[in-house]
């Protein structure tokens, strides 16, 4: 696949013909998007990245340096995975045994960001502007808006769709940065009000 206008792939990168590579994204240096592979509108792939033949990346993500996403894992639009973290998809691997049919299906929700170094076990899912910590081990299921770090990862507070901690009195929090205000319940983050000027331009 040749660059047009609205994609830039780099002369290192191997764009396999059958990818599909949607408008205003870029590919850098080393980047390999095998074929069957789905990649939306405004993403930007780092350096050395891998995307598998059954790999869906949404429009707006960013992958940063040596991040290798394999079959059956799907990043949702506005993801964000930070540098070498690592996405698997088989549980039990064995070098001498295929198990191409048994991977398990990843997926990252909607404007949720992985930090440096994490490791995301195969069959989990990470919700809608989770937060994912720099080494993490994620192991299970992430809530929408779960701040998670560790090994395993753990839940360890909540964070705003825009990135800031929330600071939770008893079940009620607002947001210092943005002022978006957010309902807990249990193990349940719920995004109540925005504010005016964000109501607006949405």
């Amino acid at each position: 696949m040749s660059d047009t206008p609205e994609v830039f792939i780099h002369p290192a990168a191997i764009v396999d013909d059958g990818a599909t590579i949607g408008e205003g994204t870029k590919i850098w240096h080393f980047v390999h998007v095998m074929s069957g592979a789905r990649i939306g509108d405004n993403s930007m792939l780092g350096q050395n990245v891998y995307v598998g033949s059954n790999a869906v990346i949404g429009n707006g993500v960013r992958i940063q340096n040596n991040v290798s996403v394999y079959d059956e894992v799907e990043l949702e639009d506005d993801v964000f995975v930070g540098p070498s973290a690592v996405f698997t998809n088989v549980k039990n691997p064995r070098s001498h045994v295929n198990r191409r049919d048994a991977y398990g299906r990843t997926l990252v929700q909607k404007g949720a960001s992985i930090g440096a170094n994490a490791t995301i076990v195969t069959g989990i899912t990470i919700g809608r502007y989770a937060f994912i910590g720099s080494g993490a081990v994620v192991t299970r299921d992430i809530p929408d808006y779960g701040l998670a770090f560790g090994n395993p990862a753990r839940l360890r507070g909540w964070v705003c769709s825009c990135g800031i901690k929330l600071p939770f009195q008893e079940k009620i929090a607002q947001c210092p940065e943005c002022g978006t205000q957010y309902l807990k319940i249990s193990q349940t983050c719920i995004e109540m009000v925005k504010p005016e000027h964000q109501t607006s331009a949405t």
